[in-house]
């Protein structure tokens, strides 16, 4: 259709009025993006499990209005005017934290050196009203984590989140911030931080699923906050009040099996009373980067003799099959004895492969033992 990418229609989707997640991920599920559009459009005829997405009431006509505002030859030179990538579920270049997310994003888009998301990854989060102590804190973290290799993941908000990234993006040569935000890439929120967006896009990674033009709707904020929660392998609360977005993540890390540490805080600190609350109910504190070393498994000098492997940990189908795996198996074997596809046991076994939990060896598959 028009000569235009899978990424074009993708882009053009996702802006869509009462598009959700669920829905882009039953579109992209079942159809090309062109085909999607076309649905989406009312230019095609939907079926089977498509067909039941227009029994919301009005959705059809919502769509194929929105649809007559979005080409998708607009939206992506909106894309390339502004250096922005398209990912799609499924296709090359996808991040692979978010390959088994319970609800994964069908579309993304970024700015910046996506390479940057396999690395290993530190989420810093906290209150946007932030004491200077809390700024500090998250500043120094920041620093320390980007200056020995952990990318620190962020959602480039007011308060500790910002101070986070200035924190790693003040080491020359340290590992680039990944910052995940709740607007389109064009549409620099807070305002005042319109320099640093474009340092973290320069020498890091900016991540939204929200399509160029879209403004920091209040409902996107918690859906920014799962994506956040699923590129950290550790998620750190520097300040958090009692409610707020901050606990939303943590519970979004905690569906994730991601974990969640915290900076306590003086105990009249209204600013603190969440962080407080989460090291009362156990969760491991933090006082310096070397902690937070000590929960990727990258330092073992707090962890009481306990051996560490500095490897992601898979999740999902990849921690499935890789429990299964007791002896050397072949690709065909490992389908088997997982109950998964053998296209997704071929993916799964690319990413334990890539992270160093496999390798092959006469086209058999085995355990690569502790790395130290």
């Amino acid at each position: 259709m028009n000569g235009l990418p899978d990424q074009a229609y993708a882009a053009a989707l996702a802006g869509l009025d009462r598009m959700t997640v669920a829905r882009l991920g039953v579109l992209l599920a079942h159809l090309t993006p062109a085909e999607a559009y076309a649905v989406a459009a009312g230019q095609m005829r939907p079926c089977g499990l498509v067909a039941r997405l227009f029994d919301a009431d009005g959705l059809a006509a919502a769509w194929r209005a929105s649809a007559a505002q979005r080409a998708p030859s607009r939206i992506w030179q909106q894309c390339c005017d502004h250096d922005i990538t398209v990912l799609i579920r499924g296709y090359p270049g996808y991040p692979a934290p978010l390959v088994e997310d319970p609800m994964p994003a069908a579309v993304l888009f970024v700015r910046g050196d996506v390479d940057r998301i396999v690395g290993r990854r530190a989420g810093i989060i906290g209150t946007r009203n932030a004491t200077g102590s809390g700024r500090e804190t998250a500043t120094t973290l920041g620093r320390d984590l980007s200056a020995v290799g952990v990318h620190v993941v962020s959602g480039l908000a007011r308060g500790i989140d910002g101070c986070a990234h200035r924190g790693a993006l003040s080491v020359s040569d340290g590992a680039g911030p990944v910052a995940v935000v709740a607007s389109g890439l064009d549409v620099v929120y807070p305002r005042e931080h319109a320099r640093l967006w474009q340092e973290v896009a320069e020498r890091g990674l900016l991540v939204s699923e929200a399509p160029p033009g879209t403004p920091p709707e209040a409902y996107r904020f918690p859906l920014r906050n799962r994506i956040l929660a699923a590129f950290s392998e550790v998620l750190v609360v520097v300040e958090s009040r009692a409610s707020g977005g901050s606990l939303i993540t943590v519970n979004e890390a905690r569906e994730r099996e991601v974990l969640v540490m915290a900076v306590p805080g003086a105990l009249r600190n209204r600013a603190a009373e969440g962080t407080n609350a989460l090291v009362r109910d156990g969760c491991p504190v933090v006082m310096d980067a070397t902690d937070v070393l000590v929960g990727l498994g990258l330092d073992t000098r707090r962890a009481g003799g306990v051996a560490y492997d500095p490897r992601p940990q898979p999740r999902g189908h990849d921690a499935q099959l890789l429990e299964l795996l007791g002896e050397p198996s072949t690709l065909d074997q490992l389908a088997l004895i997982s109950g998964m596809t053998l296209v997704e046991s071929a993916m799964a076994v690319a990413r334990l492969e890539s992270a160093g939990w496999l390798q092959q060896v006469n086209g058999w598959f085995e355990r690569v033992g502790r790395v130290r």
